[in-house]
């Protein structure tokens, strides 16, 4: 993780500016769908602040969560919000959020650590809460560009999930909506059923 921290740290402006006026409309309007009008959300990888910004225009109360120093200073200064500076691991809340989002997010941790990061997150879950994530879809696990990716597929992604309890409710896939970027992502949203 710490060369994915590093990687962001170096690039915090370049990133920022490629994702910060992303459209990712559809993506919302899907993930609202399942959540109740109001509530309380965590945008886990919080990145440029263009999600948890969204979300907050929306009504929502957000807690924001991003490893990267530089950038949790600049979604902090973009949303107005504080960003909390923490890595997935550090996650202890207890039926707080009504929905998690994690938008390539998790992809950056190594397969092997997906279980317990899910596992965190739903007793992070209200009962009948929904999570959203998002990966780079395929098979590749490595350093890639300068940074830790996990690429996943249907099949991996539910062995992933199997021992969190989440059930999976939709999932679908996307090209990217960045321009000039010709990636796959698998998107899936997850429920707390208990």
């Amino acid at each position: 993780m710490n060369m994915t921290i590093d990687y962001y740290s170096k690039n915090a402006t370049d990133f920022v500016a490629n994702t910060q006026n992303a459209d990712m409309t559809t993506l919302y309007r899907k993930f609202l769908s399942y959540l109740p009008a109001t509530g309380q959300l965590l945008d886990c990888g919080c990145g440029s602040g263009r999600d948890t910004k969204y979300f907050s225009q929306q009504g929502y109360k957000l807690t924001a969560l991003d490893a990267t120093p530089e950038l949790c200073q600049k979604a902090q200064e973009f949303t107005g919000q504080d960003i909390l500076c923490m890595t997935f691991d550090k996650i202890n809340w207890n039926n707080k959020f009504d929905g998690i989002w994690a938008c390539a997010s998790l992809l950056h941790l190594p397969k092997q650590e997906l279980p317990v990061t899910f596992l965190k997150l739903t007793t992070a879950l209200k009962p009948g809460g929904h999570l959203y994530c998002s990966f780079k879809y395929g098979d590749f696990e490595g350093e890639r560009n300068g940074r830790y990716f996990s690429d996943l597929t249907e099949k991996t992604l539910d062995i992933a999930v199997h021992a969190s309890g989440l059930k999976i409710i939709e999932q679908w896939k996307t090209e990217d909506v960045r321009p000039n970027h010709n990636e796959i992502w698998l998107n899936t949203i997850l429920a707390k059923d208990f």
